[in-house]
């Protein structure tokens, strides 16, 4: 059990359907420097049923009245992909802090005016890249950062299986659902590449930048079979090194995501599991200079608290931030656009010059 802490962040989650009930209601539950002040739903059945739940202090079913709350210090925002600008835009604006599901935007122009509103409220935003919170991911990060010298070249799979709902089914509880919940307009898996890229790709190409850096160019090819699709990007990084990203939804066997990162000084091979599981990634970390590995347990695998602690921990003493900003986020988007320019131009394209939507 995590000891709470005497100061707590006042967290308001946005938000009560499936990725709020698996993942943020819970993180604010066991959060040792963070707590669920606050829920909002426009579902009154949903609010009240994850009020009686997890007993919040206040329940709110409009978002502008739960920001006019003075008692209430950040918002988690755990929306469909399209609410997830406005609604941080909405609480940066209300002198909130913000941990904001990834993808933080669709498009370019969506996290640059996100960006504006960051600056201008002088508050903390942190995108809800969690894979940065697995402790043997960032076991990995520090050796890449601390000890492996020049990086050689990074190869990395996030590869969803068939067989993801099977396993998942097993583990979670059954989500509550609403008739009443509010949805987007539109269908977003109408478009399968931008909605596995947004979905899956985002997390693939922050890993990618969490261990190797910067990323200046891609080049991309996408091939779509029996209902599967398979991107296959090679990556340019500031650092000089090299990267092959694969991407590939579904792959008809376990859920098989990692990466295989050649340096200098040694060399890191991971293998991440499927995060419903709340299970560290396994990682190998060999150092030349003696021969030898190191295999980091990673016990603590509730990377969605970890999150969370860090945003808490940020905004209530200072500390740098562990998690991805709102550059990091615009970084991810201008790399998914970029891939999905490559895929439909065939050429080599460079971050800083796409626009538009993935």
């Amino acid at each position: 059990m995590i000891k709470k802490q005497d100061r707590r962040l006042r967290v308001g989650v946005l938000g009560c359907g499936p990725i709020a009930q698996f993942a943020h209601l819970q993180s604010c539950a066991k959060a040792g420097n963070a707590d669920l002040y606050a829920i909002c739903d426009a579902a009154p059945d949903l609010l009240a049923r994850m009020g009686a739940t997890y007993e919040p202090q206040k329940m709110y079913a409009d978002y502008d009245a739960m920001l006019a709350d003075p008692e209430l210090e950040a918002v988690i925002v755990a929306t469909s992909d399209a609410y997830h600008v406005p609604m941080s835009i909405k609480a940066l604006d209300a002198g909130k802090h913000v941990l904001c599901e990834k993808p933080i935007g669709t498009s370019v122009e969506e996290g640059e005016a996100l960006a504006a509103a960051v600056k201008r409220s002088g508050k903390v935003l942190q995108v809800g890249h969690m894979k940065r919170f697995d402790p043997a991911l960032e076991a990995a990060r520090d050796f890449v950062r601390d000890e492996m010298g020049e990086v050689l070249s990074l190869k990395a799979w996030y590869c969803d299986s068939t067989h993801r709902y099977t396993n998942t089914d097993a583990v979670q509880p059954l989500p509550v659902t609403s008739k009443l919940a509010r949805k987007p307009g539109g269908n977003p898996k109408a478009d399968l590449r931008q909605y596995f890229m947004l979905a899956h790709g985002s997390h693939l190409v922050d890993t990618a930048r969490f261990l190797c850096g910067k990323i200046t160019a891609v080049r991309a090819r996408l091939n779509e079979r029996f209902g599967a699709y398979c991107w296959f990007v090679e990556t340019e990084f500031a650092s000089g090194a090299l990267g092959h990203l694969d991407l590939t939804v579904a792959v008809r066997m376990d859920w098989h995501e990692g990466f295989q990162l050649y340096g200098e000084n040694g060399s890191v091979i991971a293998k991440t599991f499927n995060p419903w599981y709340f299970r560290a990634s396994e990682v190998d970390i060999f150092h030349e200079k003696d021969a030898t590995s190191r295999k980091p347990l990673g016990a603590d695998g509730h990377f969605f608290r970890r999150q969370l602690e860090g945003l808490a921990d940020t905004v209530l003493t200072g500390a740098p931030m562990r998690g991805a900003n709102v550059d990091d986020g615009i970084a991810s988007i201008r790399a998914m656009v970029a891939i999905a320019r490559s895929v439909e131009t065939g050429e080599r394209i460079e971050l800083a010059s796409v626009s538009g939507a993935v």
